[in-house]
């Protein structure tokens, strides 16, 4: 499949020309197509075959597969989630938190990413931001801050710049001061290859409705097996365990301890399927192409108003205007154009250029920009 063919089979097409995948990609029919399918087959003919819970539970290892090969992870490192902020919070809660204990995160993070350190300040523990500037962080900073760190936790690819961050080195610096580092890698899935082990994490937590295309509701957790098995979530259940009907309970071995009970299938077939499809197109490909077209934005763009880098390091690009709200409102009623404001770069708009998205996309956003005086 080529970026075209995939373009073709996303129906908001048809209705607007949409650039806000950063924030909820546009299922492709297939997509959509295969999570009906599933849900049809679980509550029309399991009950009745080989029961709903064998039929699930078969199902949930032959997505954790999926997604193990599509991380380049082992399959005992996946655990199936519902979100990003799911997985974030699920290792927040693996964790004996003590008063005094260290948290590090960034200034550029996701609310996913803030809020489960902001409950743990409530109960003594301190949380330490390191300050950024225009998507890059302060490399001194962050050094100093992780040295006494219980946990780390940082954005592989920020969500309001479309800046890369150097993860890899990153981890390292925390991994040398002690500290359990988790990646929020909600953006990258779909955007550009990956495989996990490269960055040497503990934990990344992503999910598949932004670029690979899939439904709300299919999270993945990844946490290597090493640093699973010294965790124990707060939340346990028949899942988590290797037998539910033992006296007492065993942990599973590595990340499907984080699992826990019934969950909807159809989100895990879409995913499944939006892995495999972003896949068939090339994700080298899907990069080159998104970059490509991000550059033709950035080019558009006068200097003054790019918050975003000049050379884009992704699909998300970022600019100054006078009214964001305004200017979102007015270039998807009057243009048939969507994009998003920023809430935490005042005066500021996303658009998110995916593979799908096209150079007459581009042109026509920066026209409609133009027109409506940024």
């Amino acid at each position: 499949m080529n970026p075209s063919e995939l373009r073709a089979s996303i129906p908001v097409f048809e209705d607007v020309r949409y650039m806000n995948t950063g924030a909820s990609g546009p299922s492709p029919r297939p997509v959509v197509e295969d999570a009906q399918a599933m849900l049809a087959r679980h509550e029309y003919d399991a009950a009745s075959e080989e029961g709903p819970y064998p039929f699930a539970f078969d199902f949930y290892e032959d997505v954790r597969e999926t997604v193990a090969d599509f991380l380049g992870a082992e399959e005992t490192e996946v655990a199936l989630t519902q979100s990003t902020a799911d997985g974030i919070t699920r290792v927040a809660g693996a964790f004996d938190w003590e008063a005094g204990d260290v948290v590090v995160r960034t200034d550029l993070e996701h609310p996913a990413g803030v809020l489960p350190w902001s409950r743990l300040e409530r109960h003594g523990c301190e949380v330490r931001v390191v300050p950024t500037e225009g998507g890059r962080i302060d490399r001194e900073a962050y050094r100093e801050a992780v040295q006494d760190a219980k946990l780390v936790c940082f954005s592989a690819l920020t969500w309001n710049y479309g800046t890369s961050l150097p993860v890899s080195e990153l981890v390292e610096e925390a991994h040398d001061a002690g500290a359990f580092v988790l990646v929020d890698a909600v953006q990258v899935p779909g955007h550009s290859p990956l495989d996990v082990t490269d960055w040497g994490a503990d934990a990344v937590a992503a999910a598949g409705h932004k670029w690979l295309l899939g439904t709300w509701g299919g999270g993945f957790l990844y946490v290597s097996e090493s640093a699973a098995n010294d965790l124990e979530p707060t939340d346990v259940s028949y899942r988590s365990v290797e037998d539910p009907s033992a006296e007492e309970y065993e942990l599973k071995t590595g990340a499907p301890r984080f699992e826990v009970g019934t969950t909807n299938l159809a989100p895990y077939a879409a995913l499944r399927t939006a892995m495999e499809t972003m896949e068939s197109v090339g994700l080298d490909a899907v990069e080159s192409r998104l970059l490509d077209l991000a550059g033709r934005l950035t080019d558009g763009v006068p200097n003054d108003k790019l918050l975003s880098p000049e050379d884009p390091e992704s699909g998300l690009v970022t600019v100054r205007v006078d009214d964001p709200e305004a200017t979102v409102r007015t270039l998807k009623d009057d243009y048939g154009i969507v994009i998003r404001p920023i809430p935490s770069l005042d005066g500021s708009v996303r658009a998110s250029l995916h593979a799908i998205n096209t150079e007459t996309d581009v042109d026509r956003l920066l026209e409609a920009l133009e027109e409506t005086g940024w």
